[in-house]
């Protein structure tokens, strides 16, 4: 870990997990207990009674002294925030049974690659490569899985394959994307929300930046979900992220976030029109490869039709048994790829599924969700 804002900090017996590559996320809370997040294993308990309720209170001193910030009984909560760092403590006046905290590495670096992707089996060869093609034309996309399915480092890795002389905005209220440092040499700018200036805000500046890629980080409230639907409605390009059971909800869960009694029809119509597609990730512990697995499972296009209906086209699922199923994209999304300037064959996945996914209407698409 090199990391210049908590250069001056010990982490005593942490610092052997911050500098391990393979862990994520470090959990400490209940008088000594230690989680560990890894990238092979997922979340375990280990021991290390060195790691107790007094180094954690010395660490939060001297995260609070750093920031500039008060952490007692009268500030019970402390979030610090550096590069690649960040923690958040809950004092024990709150945390009965001890000091608790979380810190969470978001290293500048890319962590997928191709070979990688196709080794672990996160994704097959030709829904990858179909991908990577869906970002050369300039979809927008949005990312949905659990927490900790992977969903951050797979917005990183579709970003870091759009054209050079793209210009990038992130937008994020906590930092962790870092294509900025990342790739120092393009034309990237990273933007942090804060209770002076909102994702509004943020967003109205960023417009004036004229970026062709908007990234926002997760969409977790009306706010985000307004900046969203603006970004894409005005003919930017955005990669986000969003908490969702499956791809085609994506749609109806941005609606559920929105705090007014907007039309559900008139919104769900804007998403499928202007979104092109939704990818779900993923994590969990496989018993058959024995290790933590992230996968891509289902990847859901949207459209609205000559009619002005709203639908659907699950292009590829992968079953709880294991089984695949690809449908090939419809006639919208190669019409929007082909505006792009991007070609795609008629036949680009074999069909195996019996489903014609191709004409969903609005109410099947409202029913089902």
């Amino acid at each position: 870990m090199n990391d210049a804002i908590f250069s001056q900090i010990d982490f005593g017996p942490l610092k052997e997990f911050l500098d391990d590559d393979n862990v994520t996320d470090i959990s400490y809370g209940n008088n000594g207990q230690i989680h560990l997040k890894t990238l092979d294993k997922g979340v375990y308990r280990i021991e290390r009674p060195e790691i107790n309720n007094s180094l954690m209170e010395k660490l939060a001193f001297q995260c609070s002294n750093v920031m500039g910030k008060t952490f007692n009984m009268a500030h019970p909560f402390l979030d610090a925030e550096s590069a690649e760092l960040r923690l958040n403590f809950i004092h024990d006046s709150i945390a009965t049974n001890g000091i608790s905290c979380v810190i969470r590495k978001t290293p500048a670096k890319i962590r997928l690659n191709k070979d990688k992707l196709i080794k672990e089996q996160y994704v097959t060869e030709d829904l990858l490569d179909f991908l990577l093609t869906c970002v050369e034309g300039h979809c927008n996309i949005i990312v949905s899985g659990e927490t900790g399915s992977g969903k951050t480092e797979l917005v990183k890795y579709l970003a870091s394959h759009t054209k050079e002389n793209e210009k990038i905005i992130t937008i994020e209220d906590t930092l962790e994307l870092h294509l900025d440092k990342i790739f120092p040499h393009r034309d990237i700018v990273a933007m942090k929300t804060n209770n002076i200036a909102s994702y509004s805000d943020v967003l109205v500046a960023c417009m004036r930046q004229n970026p062709r890629w908007i990234l926002l980080s997760e969409v977790r409230s009306a706010e985000a979900v307004t900046a969203v639907r603006n970004s894409i409605s005005s003919g930017h390009n955005i990669i986000s992220t969003i908490h969702s059971d499956s791809a085609r909800n994506v749609p109806m869960r941005l609606y559920s976030l929105l705090e007014s009694s907007q039309d559900i029809e008139q919104f769900l119509k804007s998403i499928h029109r202007y979104v092109q597609l939704a990818i779900h990730v993923k994590g969990y512990m496989s018993k058959e490869l024995g290790r933590f697995q992230r996968e891509i499972v289902e990847v859901c296009e949207f459209y609205v039709d000559e009619d002005n209906n709203a639908g659907y086209n699950i292009i590829y699922k992968k079953g709880l048994d294991g089984s695949i199923h690809f449908e090939n994209p419809t006639k919208y999304l190669k019409e929007y790829l082909g505006s792009q300037g991007v070609i795609i064959k008629d036949d680009l996945f074999i069909s195996t599924s019996n489903d014609n996914n191709d004409e969903v209407k609005m109410e099947t698409v409202i029913d089902s969700l």
